[in-house]
């Protein structure tokens, strides 16, 4: 259990990875000068050090928030993932410790369908084959395999806020567009939704990959998948790194039914940029191979680090955890003349009936009161009109239940 009663001076943010710049500034401009910026993850040891003392943690993917890490932090009161994936933190422990989580699910959309669609255009126009030849001194002038990408069909695979942003490129380069996914989605432009994966695949001259890493996507492009894609087809993936079975697709590949693939998220990736890469599509012409980087621009990373930390700014300013992963979404207005009062406990009856109880023992007037419960986990804010709230706080805190409380003044 903790409380975040603190001036910001005294809060404490640490960002890891090298998070852009940008983040430091909304911060400082927000009044929270204490924030520690490093170019590292941190494992073991050294994070459990780390988080002894730190209020509010920024990570992108390598550092791992597992359950038992989470619980070694006392003070923490959010976590900010500065990218779209949060499967590097254990969100069900977090929620059961009073942690929310926030990420950007949407500030690098440009950024890796843009990379998607210049992967494209090099693969089909047979680019990559040609470029390794002409670094081996040969000259391999020749119109075999070298098409346009105008006419062609693009099946989008899972058409989120990514794959819509790429139909609408691809159509105004002449490419019709059809696309797959588990929800019926409004298409954009001329795009169609295809009847199921299968036809999908058999329809498409190229596939792209845009779906989320669930238990259902895991090895979606098997060599069955794989297999139904047309003869000379291309195949894109700048969704999740276990999406695609890499030795089917090297099978694939071999055997010349895979025309030629981009892969930039792989299934084991390496945790730094001081170690080694090894994948088994290494030894092919036809494949371009990045490092996970579909939203590693300068425009990507300025608008995840102001996102994230504008979020993260707003939930320890007044409350609110919109748009976050994990907790129980609650937009909240300005506090402006009150002291607003957070307790976030687990969701079992009788919780909130002793909140109230507090305030009506101690005759303070609530102005307003907002509410919402995620899984197990209840949060409750509370606009009160009173001057003493150490005494108020410290009964909240001693309820059966609670998990965290904060005063703002």
């Amino acid at each position: 259990m903790s409380s975040l009663s603190l001036p910001k001076d005294r809060i404490r943010i640490a960002l890891l990875e090298g998070i852009h710049p940008r983040a430091v500034e909304v911060f400082n401009e927000n009044g929270y000068h204490n924030v520690q910026a490093v170019k590292s993850s941190r494992s073991g040891d050294a994070l459990t050090e780390l988080l002894a003392d730190v209020h509010f943690l920024g990570i992108r993917s390598r550092t791992q928030l597992t359950a038992d890490v989470l619980a070694a932090a006392p003070r923490l009161n959010a976590v900010g993932c500065f990218c779209i994936g949060t499967n590097q933190v254990d969100l069900s422990a977090a929620c059961e410790l009073g942690i929310p989580v926030f990420n950007a699910p949407f500030s690098n959309t440009r950024s890796v369908a843009e990379l998607v669609l210049a992967e494209m255009i090099m693969l089909v126009r047979g680019i990559p084959q040609r470029n390794a030849a002409a670094h081996r001194g040969e000259w391999a002038k020749s119109a075999e395999n070298s098409y346009e990408v105008r006419g062609k069909t693009l099946a989008i695979i899972g058409y989120g806020h990514i794959g819509t942003q790429l139909g609408v490129l691809a159509e105004g380069l002449g490419m019709k567009v059809i696309f797959h996914d588990i929800v019926t989605k409004l298409p954009l432009g001329n795009a169609a939704a295809a009847s199921s994966l299968h036809d999908a695949l058999g329809a498409a001259d190229v596939v792209s990959l845009h779906v989320p890493q669930t238990p259902q996507t895991e090895n979606l492009m098997d060599a069955a998948a794989l297999g139904a894609m047309k003869h000379g087809s291309w195949l894109l993936n700048a969704s999740r790194g276990n999406v695609v079975d890499i030795d089917a697709l090297a099978a694939s590949l071999e055997s010349g039914h895979i025309l030629g693939a981009a892969i930039d998220v792989f299934p084991t990736e390496p945790k730094g940029n001081d170690q080694p890469f090894e994948s088994p599509l290494q030894k092919f012409d036809n494949v371009i191979l990045t490092p996970h980087i579909g939203g590693s621009t300068a425009e990507a990373q300025i608008n995840i680090a102001e996102e994230v930390s504008s979020k993260l700014v707003r939930y320890s300013d007044n409350g609110s955890t919109l748009s976050a992963v994990n907790f129980p979404e609650v937009t909240l207005p300005d506090h402006s003349g009150r002291h607003r009062i957070m307790h976030i406990h687990r969701n079992e009856p009788g919780v909130l009936r002793q909140v109230n109880k507090v305030f009506a023992e101690g005759n303070v007037n609530v102005a307003a009161q907002y509410l919402q419960t995620h899984n197990n986990v209840g949060y409750v804010v509370m606009d009160i009109e009173t001057t003493d709230v150490k005494d108020l706080l410290a009964r909240l805190k001693s309820i059966d239940g609670t998990l965290k409380s904060r005063v703002l003044y």
